[in-house]
């Protein structure tokens, strides 16, 4: 991911295919490489707020709003300084064209409102009520005079203490009730400025219907106002992208295309297949245009638009890409990443399962039997967090997933089956018997495996060293086990009551070699 995204602010485009077995995480590196195309834009300037709240307050009022404030964050003592640095103080500076002398201002106003008297021994926390972050009743005494020239309010709203601090003064509250208001309205505002996103990509996701007139342009029918039926050509998806780059040289685009051999790719890009080319971008030494299908109109591709990709390499449904789409593109494959998964503690002998080790394992015995497209990838296990979460995705996914590639004999190899399958999900549940469930009747085959043990419990079969050996009834009831039987996610098991082989750690051990 960094590799791809670090060098977003080049001028030379990128065009990326992820290949890879399913569940290695492709979708999701689209997912997070959109994130490298999206800005936050806040719909209002904070900046802007503070200076409408300060124009046409007076300097005094200024220091007052920065005390409420600092009040509120729980600092009731102030040096001169930390009031020229507030934004308050400097929104002011800003709204009055103030530069200079900054901090004269700040002490002529605090003198000129400052109680004339003594110092006191201030004990702040006394000056304070942090139930409602507003100066409390106390009042207190000074013992030193202010010694200055300025002429003294005869309403005082701040007072210093002996180490050069200044406050707010309590008794001047009701006073302040409406500056309070007006910084809690301030406040409510900046916390509730909304914020969206600006996207600088699109996503798609091709399938077998996609095609030219959705990605490059097409004739699209649209109604008047007064109910007439008109046809106009309108640009697609990657078009619309390439104009929005246009207008927007200093910022990269990307188009976003979640699997991308589902649809036929050359009749989906048509003649776009020589431009998206990083050499025949516009901008660059051998730059391309071409007379789009429709509207004939003269068209490029920025440079500044790059390409990513997905593309499943399991499913034999899909399309192939020719060697001369291919030749446009980086192919990065991803393989499955064990790394990501973590242990589970395992209630039934107080070990842990790991289940890393689980999927290496698996992938060891696929790759040998059935090559590399046969691969699990970790997003299979993503989410278990218990036993019975391994089970039931083990049963309903995995196994599924399996029974695609490989044969029976093969299967009893990958999932190092000796005697009755370890995953299936039974502890002391009675198999239901063929005839009494419809589900199961459907399927001689399988109705015939479930006779078999109907009437027994998985748990008491083990218990008993019944040893039944794999067969192709038994891989086929497998496959309808979800149907057949209560899963052991919906069953209330007590660990310390059981003590079945199929749910201790050194059986899923079995899988890591």
């Amino acid at each position: 991911m960094a590799d791809l995204t670090a060098d977003l602010g080049l001028s030379m485009p990128c065009n990326v295919i992820f290949t890879g077995v399913a569940g290695t995480g492709k979708t999701h590196r689209l997912q997070q490489l959109a994130k490298q195309y999206t800005d936050v834009v806040q719909s209002v300037n904070v900046d802007q707020l503070g200076k409408t709240l300060v124009q046409t307050l007076s300097w005094r009022d200024v220091i007052v709003l920065v005390f409420l404030h600092k009040l509120q964050q729980g600092q009731e003592l102030l040096k001169v300084a930390d009031i020229v640095a507030s934004p308050f103080f400097q929104y002011k500076a800003v709204v009055n064209n103030r530069q200079e002398h900054l901090e004269q201002t700040a002490w002529t106003t605090l003198r000129q409102y400052a109680r004339s008297g003594s110092l006191s021994n201030h004990n702040p926390s006394t000056n304070h009520n942090p139930s409602n972050h507003h100066p409390s009743n106390h009042q207190p005494s000074y013992q030193t005079p202010f010694n200055h020239n300025s002429q003294i309010s005869s309403q005082a709203y701040f007072a210093k203490d002996s180490s050069s601090h200044w406050y707010l003064l309590s008794d001047s509250l009701p006073l302040l009730t409406d500056l309070q208001a007006q910084l809690d309205s301030y406040l409510a505002s900046v916390a509730n400025i909304h914020q969206r996103e600006q996207c600088r990509y699109v996503m798609v996701s091709f399938h077998q219907a996609y095609g030219y007139d959705e990605f490059v342009e097409g004739i699209r029918p649209y109604v008047d106002d007064d109910g007439k039926m008109h046809y106009d050509i309108q640009a697609g998806a990657f078009v619309r992208l390439c104009e929005r780059a246009w207008q927007d040289p200093t910022h990269r685009y990307a188009v976003l295309i979640d699997e991308i051999n589902r649809a036929n790719v050359v009749q989906v890009f048509g003649e776009l297949l020589s431009l998206i080319e990083p050499s025949k971008r516009m901008g660059q030494p051998h730059a391309m245009q071409v007379n789009l299908a429709y509207s004939g109109r003269l068209f490029g591709v920025p440079s500044n638009v790059d390409i990513y990709a997905t593309m499943n390499v399991q499913d034999r449904s899909l399309m192939p890409l020719d060697t001369a789409f291919r030749r446009r593109f980086e192919f990065v494959l991803l393989l499955p990443n064990s790394q990501e998964l973590p242990c589970i503690d395992n209630p039934y002998d107080h070990k842990q399962i790991d289940l890393a080790k689980i999927l290496d394992g698996l992938n060891t015995r696929l790759l040998q039997h059935a090559g590399e497209q046969a691969l699990l990838g970790q997003a299979y296990f993503y989410g278990i967090d218990s036993v019975a979460g391994l089970i039931t995705v083990m049963v309903k996914q995995v196994l599924p997933q399996l029974l695609n590639d490989l044969s029976q004999a093969q299967l009893i190899e990958v999932l190092n089956l000796s005697m009755v399958p370890w995953l299936l999900p039974i502890t002391d549940i009675i198999i239901t018997s063929a005839s009494s469930n419809p589900v199961i009747n459907q399927n001689k085959d399988v109705a015939y495996a479930v006779g078999q043990y109907a009437g027994q419990s998985m748990n008491h079969m083990l218990s008993h060293g019944s040893s039944l050996h794999i067969n192709p009834n038994m891989i086929r009831l497998l496959t309808k086990l979800p149907m057949a039987i209560n899963p052991i996610t919906n069953s209330t098991i007590n660990p310390e009551q059981h003590n079945n082989p199929f749910l201790q750690s050194e059986t899923w051990a079995s899988l890591y070699d």
